[in-house]
């Protein structure tokens, strides 16, 4: 994150429309004709389920042939893996377009510390990658560094989902949706949602070589998206970009939850509205440091709580105060690095542990994610005591997603050019993702730190709160 240079200036109009939907609203927002229903036990409409992820035991494996394959564990699971992807665009294409699905012509196995070869016009030498050719139709994986890795960082369960991410751009060749005028993001964009398309359908139960639960299994794709994002920093217009993680997740969903014709709809007027990464020309230089604020900072935190007043104080209301040493509360469960209690009115918080949080990865070895997620886990605090004054309930699954709905809100106003104090920096939005797809969410909690167990969900919300210009859809919605 950045403290925007010059004189504070107050979001003014977002703190009015804040305290208008938040202040008079709590028992009207009931009557919201076509407001989406939410439940607390489904994900994208189906259950969340905690059952095993993976593999099913005891399926022979494909009969599909990988050119330059060594039959190993790993080329076997890839080979399953384009197996079951193909069944399923066998089956939609022709329902959601109108078209036959023509199998791949080639599977093409290599190993990119081995010998030296070429596979689409490219060596494989240090070649860590999965693609799609469309010249000669094929797709190929690499079995030495990049299926290991993901399989060993994420469980066998994120090779397919690079597979299956890799087929999308199979079925873009086969809609003739995407040619070379098409913008590497829009093109990625659509293969993550035909992956989402595709994972949905395993989730359901369906496909032979593999099942899913709804939540952990769900979260670990999820995470094999944040993994191979593009670095903070990367333009969504420069040459291959594939997106952040924010963006990569939210065209995932958009798949699982929504169907093809939806992936088929992204396009460069969509990107261009949606997408959280800046241009080129608005970049920072990829994963410069300059982005992350000494959270434990003064400075920092003074300029934190601006921006949650601008975004959630109410006429008439008592303010929040923000304490690092905060009177007692043991009417409720402490949530460091942020508490919020509703008899005081105070959100404590304990420095050394935000320190942690904020703290990006490779400065040190707490396991921090960076400022952002721990801002983030301070603005979900504060989003509970708006709720508060406005007569929700603080305990409850719906009220953590309500609280993860409005943190995403909350960092919409900061976004750059809209004026804040402390701005959002690239790469920050990828901090909340992380923070959300973790076992425990601050972000997502209410007031005793209790969430649901779905990280898909989690982010969704936030989401929702993010793109949805108010507080009133997170009221709506998640109640």
């Amino acid at each position: 994150m950045t403290v925007r240079s010059g004189p504070a200036r107050t979001l003014v109009g977002v703190a009015l429309a804040a305290a208008v939907l938040l202040g008079g609203c709590a028992r009207s927002v009931g009557g919201t004709a076509d407001a989406e229903r939410w439940s607390a036990t489904k994900v994208a409409g189906l259950e969340i389920t905690t059952g095993e992820s993976g593999p099913r035991p005891g399926v022979a494996d494909s009969r599909l042939v990988a050119v330059g394959g060594d039959d190993g564990e790993l080329d076997r699971l890839a080979r399953n893996a384009v197996d079951d992807v193909q069944r399923y665009w066998s089956e939609q294409l022709p329902s959601a377009f109108g078209r036959r699905f023509d199998p791949v012509g080639t599977l093409i196995s290599y190993d990119s510390t081995g010998p030296d070869a070429t596979v689409c016009g490219t060596s494989t030498a240090g070649a860590v990658n999965a693609f799609y050719c469309g010249p000669d139709d094929s797709v190929a994986w690499d079995r030495g560094q990049l299926l290991p890795t993901l399989n060993d960082s994420f469980g066998p369960m994120s090779v397919v989902a690079v597979l299956a991410h890799e087929m999308g751009h199979a079925v873009q060749f086969r809609l003739g949706t995407a040619d070379g005028r098409t913008s590497s993001i829009v093109k990625e964009q659509q293969a993550d949602c035909y992956a989402g398309n595709f994972f949905r359908w395993v989730a359901e139960g369906d496909a032979p070589h593999f099942r899913l639960s709804t939540g952990p299994g769900l979260n670990q794709i999820l995470a094999a998206l944040f993994f191979i994002r593009d670095a903070a920093g990367t333009g969504f217009d420069a040459a291959g970009a594939h997106g952040n993680a924010f963006d990569r997740v939210s065209a995932f969903q958009f798949g699982f939850g929504e169907g093809p014709a939806r992936c088929a709809r992204i396009d460069e007027g969509e990107v261009r509205r949606r997408i959280t990464q800046p241009a080129s020309a608005q970049a920072a230089p990829p994963d410069a440091d300059d982005g992350n604020l000494p959270v434990a900072d003064q400075d920092a935190l003074q300029a934190l709580h601006q921006t949650l007043r601008a975004a959630f104080d109410q006429p008439g209301a008592a303010s929040p105060v923000i304490s690092t040493t905060p009177p007692a509360c043991p009417e409720v469960t402490g949530t460091a690095p942020a508490s919020y209690c509703p008899r005081t009115n105070v959100v404590g918080l304990d420095l050394a542990d935000l320190a942690s949080i904020g703290t990006p990865p490779e400065q040190g070895t707490g396991g921090g994610l960076g400022d952002f997620a721990a801002f983030a886990e301070v603005a979900s605090r504060y989003a509970l005591a708006a709720q508060h004054a406005a007569g929700y309930p603080l305990t409850g699954l719906a009220t953590a997603q309500r609280t993860a709905c409005l943190t995403g809100f909350w960092a919409a106003t900061i976004v750059v050019g809209r004026g804040a104090l402390l701005q959002l920096s690239p790469g920050d939005l990828d901090e909340a993702v992380a923070e959300m797809l973790a076992p425990r969410s601050l972000i997502a909690a209410d007031v005793n730190g209790a969430g649901i167990p779905s990280g898909f969900a989690r982010v969704e919300a936030f989401r929702d709160g993010f793109s949805g210009g108010g507080t009133a859809p997170c009221l709506a919605k998640y109640r």
